[in-house]
């Protein structure tokens, strides 16, 4: 029996859960519930990331102290993973009373072993707000390779590691100002002194190989940066014992909050902590996406080694989420929060479906709605829980045949099967497991559709072979249930009550049920219903607007750079090219559909007085002809005409959006008239 720990990336105190951050929880959770099904001893430690000024602004903003902040936030987190069917053995805080003492012994081993170095360092502060900017709460472009509106500590788009102070054009995200550099001493690691312990941890199968070779490539082939592990207050966090007045950094205290949660469960349950992160016995496995693999490979074996715990077996790195093919939007609803989902959609659902797509790859992962409500319908209803709800009701009264019948070798090739696919939940490859699975499936449903048990229920003289069909369809369904539970626990759980027995071991599926009745079957999940699908994105979007309505009321928004990803900023004119544009604004006088035409309305402008314009704009999916007149919009006046199939165009109308429905006019405030010049 293994002894096994495992972990995933702990969530920020200061939002919700989204289906992005599902991926990681459901893999963990999938994983973990596989072990345990394999007998393996193996506990799911998790814990909220609670400390930096983003609580402390918010818990301003809300009149309220950090600590309610937290505990709130927790407890929907909490909440949101327990919709989900996520259990963990202990879910703490990095706000612990466990996790100040763990912080303080593992800086002094720091000290001790000369990692720990003080240096003036320039940092950015807000002048608007007062308080020095931690790198989350800084924007701008990638030092590396010119992506914009990047975070200050790493590039989205490359992967790059670097400081706040090299970002280009940075932004203050708490009061969108330029913020100003300030000289104030800070503490670093210098984990160049680490690199044996680094790179020789790095070279023992514990990480992807594409990992392996952008640590090497990126970092290791050159000094390590020293990294910085203190900000100066006012900060929420725990005080640096030997350095007052000033915290520790949020990547300093969260990771060691996987020791300090497991503490708390060793306390708990009557263990030692030694037991678990001073062990050469024990696995630490890590879950984690791709955009923290710095942190979780460089900084944090530096950090245990020198507080002489447990490096981790295996780091385990996913890709992001998108949403048919792109960024996850809260314009087009596709930012779906966690409770949002549940409100709509089964769990089991969004299990099953990243199942499918999840390997021991970092590849991001595509939640096409339509193809998710298809998989779901044809593979797990169609073909799995189809098996039960064919041949359970046939045996209602008459229970399982006492010895198991004939069935063609079928019971037998299943059990076998069982060693392949758990090799393939082993290693991280559900895609691959599911895949399996259902290929069972496809041989159990022929079986079942061969010997029509509905066909056989009407011939009295046929009630043993009946009973014989039967207990083989619902053992072979039996089987898919075990290899599937670590999936969909929640139907699993309803299969164990229809078999009168907890289906907790993989091993159960190697021998059959048989003489014994069944309680009575229920309906196990329902088809995906598109119309809900759609019910949850509408939801998305209006509280999306509901939420940059009371931003704007406010004073504050979060404009996400979703716009800006798709259409990056044209290269840099002149103003003397500016200037050859001559923007008006215009009336609509007249707007009508233009017969044959799929994008097109006809537009009579009034540019005041008798001049008008006639236009074509390509704006018929947003905006409805009778609608328009009247409006006052912005044209380009010294547009040479252009022929069209339709006639003449004397101009173009301005306006935003990717297009299709999401086509915004843009409009003068009050108070402008017709034919004035826009500049």
């Amino acid at each position: 029996m293994r002894q096994i720990l495992v972990t995933s990336a702990l969530p920020y105190a200061n939002g919700h859960i989204h289906i992005g951050h599902l991926v990681e929880y459901i893999q963990t959770d999938i994983w973990v519930r596989f072990q345990k099904m394999r007998g393996n001893r193996c506990i799911y430690i998790c814990a909220d990331d609670t400390h930096g000024a983003a609580i402390t602004l918010r818990a301003q903003a809300e009149k309220r102290s950090e600590i309610d902040v937290i505990t709130e936030m927790s407890q929907a987190h909490q909440a949101d993973f327990a919709g989900f069917g996520i259990e963990f053995d202990q879910y703490g805080s990095t706000h612990s009373d466990e996790n100040r003492a763990l912080c303080a012994d593992i800086w002094e081993g720091l000290n001790k072993a000369g990692l720990i170095v003080t240096e003036d360092v320039e940092q950015f502060f807000d002048t608007e707000k007062g308080v020095y900017l931690a790198d989350r709460f800084i924007r701008g472009t990638c030092p590396n390779c010119g992506s914009k509106d990047q975070p200050g500590d790493n590039c989205s788009k490359c992967d790059a590691v670097y400081e706040a102070t090299e970002l280009i054009d940075p932004i203050s995200q708490i009061s969108n100002s330029t913020p100003e550099l300030r000289r104030t001493p800070h503490k670093f690691i210098d984990v160049e002194k680490a690199r044996d312990t680094i790179a020789n941890w790095i070279d023992d199968d514990t990480l992807p190989e594409q990992t392996v070779n952008q640590l090497k490539g990126s970092y290791l082939h050159e000094p390590l940066k020293q990294k910085d592990l203190s900000r100066p207050g006012p900060y929420f966090g725990f005080e640096i014992p030997d350095f007052e007045g000033n915290y520790w950094y949020v990547w300093y205290d969260a990771p060691i909050g996987y020791i300090a949660t497991t503490h708390q469960w060793c306390k708990a349950n009557g263990e030692e902590l030694d037991a678990w992160w001073r062990n050469e016995d024990c696995e630490i496995h890590h879950f984690i996406g791709k955009d923290i693999t710095y942190f979780h490979t460089i900084l944090w074996p530096a950090m245990l080694e020198a507080g002489d715990f447990q490096l981790p077996a295996k780091v385990r790195i996913h890709g992001f989420l998108t949403v048919d093919g792109e960024k996850m939007s809260k314009s087009k609803g596709t930012f779906v929060r966690a409770t949002s989902y549940l409100d709509h959609l089964d769990p089991t659902y969004l299990r099953y479906y990243y199942a499918t797509k999840l390997n021991s790859r970092i590849e991001d992962i595509d939640l096409n709605l339509e193809e998710f409500a298809t998989r779901v319908n044809s593979e797990l209803v169609g073909k799995v829980v189809n098996i039960a709800s064919r041949s359970a009701k046939f045996v209602a009264k008459t229970g399982l045949s006492d010895t198991y019948p004939d069935d063609g070798g079928l019971f037998e090739k299943f059990a076998k099967a069982g060693d392949d696919i758990a090799a393939h939940y082993e290693a991280g490859d559900f895609s691959k497991a599911t895949r399996a699975i259902i290929e069972l499936a496809d041989l159990a449903n022929p079986y079942v559709e061969e010997n029509a048990p509905w066909e056989l229920k009407k011939d009295e003289t046929k009630a043993q072979e009946l009973q014989d069909v039967c207990t083989v369809a619902l053992n072979l369904f039996r089987q898919l249930a075990i290899y599937l539970g670590p999936v969909i626990p929640g139907i699993t759980e309803k299969v164990s009550t229809l078999f009168d027995e907890p289906l907790t071991s993989w091993d159960q599926a190697k021998t059959p049920v048989t003489g014994k009745t069944l309680n009575k079957f229920k309906h196990l999940v329902q088809r995906v219903d598109p119309a809900k699908i759609e019910a949850m994105i509408e939801a998305g979007k209006e509280a999306a607007a509901a939420e940059a309505k009371l931003n704007a009321a406010a004073g504050s928004w979060d404009d996400s750079s979703d716009a800006l990803d798709a259409e990056p900023i044209q290269p840099e004119i002149s103003f003397d090219d500016f200037a050859k544009l001559d923007l008006r604004v215009a009336r609509v006088v007249e707007a009508n559909e233009v017969p044959k035409a799929n994008k097109l309305v006809q537009l009579t402008l009034s540019l005041g007085g008798d001049e008008t314009r006639n236009v074509f704009a390509g704006i018929k999916a947003a905006y409805k002809p009778e609608d328009l007149e009247g409006k006052l919009v912005v044209m380009v006046a010294n547009l040479a005409p252009r022929k069209m199939k339709f006639g003449v165009s004397e101009g173009m109308v301005i306006a935003a959006g990717p297009g299709k429905d999401e086509i915004y006019l843009l409009s003068p405030d009050s108070g402008a008239v017709p034919g004035q010049r826009v500049s």
